[in-house]
């Protein structure tokens, strides 16, 4: 055995001779580097937020502690991200650009092309892993949002979660998005955290706060020398907008003058804090088809006060983005290690408008002019806003744990002041975030400065490998890495003058495509399935960062230089097959087994959503549920869903009831009473004309008819499926407003799910429609 001796003889203390194991001097793996003063690192990455949404960068939003920060470091101007949230985060933990890091779209898809396959390369260190092997504590809370759906779940592979990929610690949520108010699923570690219902004042940017703070002084309680790293990925501010009451009320009225008031007020606040240079115009309103926002005075009264107070939310959660990081410079500040503190502050890209230009066929907007009022069509209707009756009680919940809001894309072009377009858009609107970059210690006359040098969000690694001096370690894989695309930016922190060392970069989101080189940028705006050598490339010099007046027909050549520029990095870096808007990414995925019959016992904990939602996909499905009643038994049965979508079978006053939340519509079917001894439930549902008619069928053969359903699908219902208890946000309001989460009373075995045994051949027949699509695009 290494490390030890055979057996030797030795003399007890009452003289008898013995024999043992003597250890020889033990051989020990040496421990990570460790130099005393090294600055402790945290990177503050926000979700959705536009480039002119904190003060320093422009915004009537109060935002103190993230204006301190910046006083004492450096704000970049011309700092990019790609124009999507996966794609960013791996972007930022590799040092790769995305596509080269297998993550170029939100890991829900694997189409079987290699820049999509939704996780982490394994042959690649990542920033954690970096730290971890520096001798760092490295903390992770919020969103991760960097391993397959498949994975999400207890029985998925956990290789790509936070722990496995170099965080000693993690608190947080793995996917796209959750519920502030009810998040659906947290994890703490590599657990699932089981939360019946939350406090009512529950607020998750608050729940990661405190977690963040306490991870800080646990490591520094522990070892007062030994530097960490933490992560902080907010889920604020992507949608669904929610915000704490007292929040909102703070901001009430400040947003009553519109989008186009508050774009221009923004825009003069940018220069006078050198943001943008001295003459900077806006650029008209969006105008692009399906795009476009039309003027604030053309919306009726009803209308202009249901936007303002979606602003005014949006504008609450920004606020609590600010308070948290007012908290962590805190408790630095309390350890005395605040100006010894690295503190990197950013958005994964532009403010989002909801409406999906990468989907065929109808908006989702209420208006053409205006977009969408909510998510995932919740308070859809177009008629909601001109209900004035009811406009007291919306304007009161908007923000709150009832509903599921989004604003108006006209408030994510003011957010994204001055530049165009959104989210997924290659134009600086979906691809320019705010960057704050602070090291007191290291550079402690950064207050106020602006840097106008192109740097984008490969450079984070490299720049804190340079400035920090650490040693990059083999990947997981034992192999060296892949370079980053990226570089360092440490020389124009120090020197105003210093050149940019990121001369070019391409950038590819759904199809719309740019490429930048020294000052000159080409971009497209993708319109889903058409042939992509149809298209129209723009062109644009830094002399316009509005990118207002396009150049191409002045200067074709350097429109073919980048468009070719762009076709070399594409085949570098596993751009291609460009996604042409047909859905193929959606539908095409590995092999997987036929869907099969889940039972789920009574006492067991949500099903995970993703499982759970595959289980109702096809055009047929039931449910059967193990159970016997007795008169005084009540309680749910089966829910499936939240809020926001879903449904849910209780029993309550001896009869039973059915529930289906149409996107934060009730409908509610019954009383079937129920007599003693009642047993077996069925409930079976046939998919017609894309809505769901469904039977609740008894042991008896007594039924009760549930015609005209809206049928769910892709990321809803958004929780899981629960029996014998409706767990966290609530299918029925009504109902949890009574009974809380309404455990059943009575004996209840199991649910057992039957999907539809046809629903693979229903998707081979949607995927050859897809490629049949795609084909023709290209």
């Amino acid at each position: 055995m290494p490390g030890q001796r055979p057996f030797e003889p030795y003399r007890d203390f009452d003289g008898e001779v013995r024999t043992t194991m003597a250890a020889s001097t033990p051989s020990w793996p040496d421990p990570p580097p460790r130099r005393p003063g090294r600055p402790n690192v945290v990177v503050v990455l926000a979700d959705d937020l536009g480039f002119s949404d904190i003060g320093c960068f422009g915004s009537e939003i109060p935002t103190p502690h993230l204006d301190a920060t910046a006083a004492a470091g450096v704000r970049y101007a011309n700092f990019r991200v790609t124009p999507l949230c996966s794609p960013t985060r791996a972007a930022l933990m590799t040092g790769l650009n995305a596509h080269a890091a297998g993550i170029a779209f939100p890991t829900h898809i694997d189409p079987g092309f290699p820049g999509y396959r939704s996780e982490l390369p394994l042959d690649q260190p990542v920033l954690p892993e970096i730290f971890r092997a520096n001798g760092y504590a490295t903390l992770m809370v919020g969103k991760w949002h960097l391993c397959k759906d498949e994975d999400f779940s207890e029985a998925g592979s956990r290789h790509n979660w936070p722990l496995q990929r170099g965080f000693d610690q993690y608190y947080g949520f793995l996917e796209a998005l959750t519920d502030f108010h009810h998040p659906h699923r947290l994890i703490e570690g590599n657990s699932v955290v089981h939360v019946d219902e939350y406090p009512d004042d529950y607020y998750l940017t608050d729940d990661l706060t405190d977690r963040a703070v306490r991870m800080v002084r646990e490591v520094r309680a522990a070892d007062p020398d030994k530097p960490f790293f933490l992560y902080f990925s907010h889920g604020a501010v992507h949608a669904p907008m929610h915000a704490k009451a007292e929040d909102v009320a703070r901001h009430r009225g400040r947003y009553d003058v519109g989008w186009d008031v508050v774009r221009q007020r923004r825009l003069a606040r940018q220069i006078e804090l050198g943001i943008m240079p001295e003459g900077t115009m806006l650029p008209e309103r969006n105008g692009e088809d399906g795009l476009d926002v039309g003027p604030w005075d053309d919306l009726s009264a009803t209308e202009r006060r249901v936007h303002a107070r979606q602003m005014e939310v949006y504008a609450a959660m920004v606020e609590a983005i600010d308070r948290s990081v007012g908290r962590l410079r805190e408790v630095l500040a309390e350890l005395g290690e605040l100006d010894n503190t690295v503190i990197v502050f950013s958005s994964d890209n532009g403010a989002a408008r909801l409406t999906d230009q990468n989907r065929p066929g109808p908006s989702w907007a209420t208006r053409a002019d205006t977009g969408t009022a909510s998510y995932f069509g919740y308070m859809q209707n177009p008629d909601v806003c001109e209900i004035d009756e009811r406009l007291p009680e919306i304007l009161d919940r908007l923000g709150g744990p009832t509903t599921w809001p989004h604003y108006p894309r006209g408030w994510a072009m003011a957010s994204n002041t001055p530049f165009r377009l959104y989210k997924f858009s290659t134009l600086r609107g979906g691809q320019q975030s705010p960057f704050v970059f602070s090291w007191p210690a290291r550079f402690p006359d950064g207050g106020d400065v602006v840097r106008g040098q192109y740097t984008h969000i490969t450079d984070v690694l490299p720049t804190l490998v340079d400035l920090l001096e650490l040693e990059v370690p083999l990947a997981p894989a034992a192999v060296p890495g892949a370079d980053p695309a990226g570089t360092s930016f440490a020389a124009t922190l120090e020197q105003a003058t210093a050149e940019s060392a990121h001369g070019e970069q391409y950038t590819e989101c759904v199809g719309n495509r740019a490429f930048y080189r020294d000052g000159w940028e080409a971009a497209t705006v993708r319109r889903p399935l058409t042939p992509f050598e149809d298209e129209t490339w723009q062109l644009f010099h830094d002399s316009d960062p509005t990118q207002a007046h396009d150049l191409a027909d002045r200067h074709p050549e350097k429109v073919a230089e980048l468009v070719a520029g762009f076709d070399r990095a594409a085949r570098a870096h596993q751009v291609y097959p460009l996604d042409e808007g047909s859905g193929v990414k959606f539908l095409q995925r590995p092999p997987a087994p036929q869907p099969r019959p889940v039972r789920i016992l009574a006492g067991t904990p949500t099903l995970e959503r993703h499982r759970a939602g595959a289980l109702v996909q096809g055009a047929t499905w039931r449910v059967e549920v193990d159970w016997t009643y007795r008169p005084g038994d009540e309680g749910v049965l089966v829910a499936h869903g939240s809020q926001a979508a879903g449904y849910l079978v209780f029993v309550e006053d001896g009869a039973l009831h059915y529930e289906h939340n149409d996107f934060g519509t009730p409908r509610r079917f019954g009383p079937l009473p129920l007599a003693d001894g009642a047993t077996g439930l069925e409930l079976a549902v046939t998919t017609r004309a894309g809505r769901w008619d469904a039977v609740l069928r008894l042991g008896d053969g007594t039924t009760l008819d549930l015609p005209g359903l809206r049928r769910f699908g892709g990321f809803l219902p958004f929780e899981g499926i629960d029996v014998g208890i409706c767990r966290r946000s609530p299918v029925s309001w009504e109902l949890y407003r009574r009974r809380r989460s309404f455990p059943y009373t009575g004996e209840i075995r199991s649910a057992t799910y039957h999907p539809d045994p046809d629903v693979a051949a229903d998707l081979a027949a949607r995927l050859a429609e897809a490629r049949r699509l795609a084909l023709d695009t290209q």
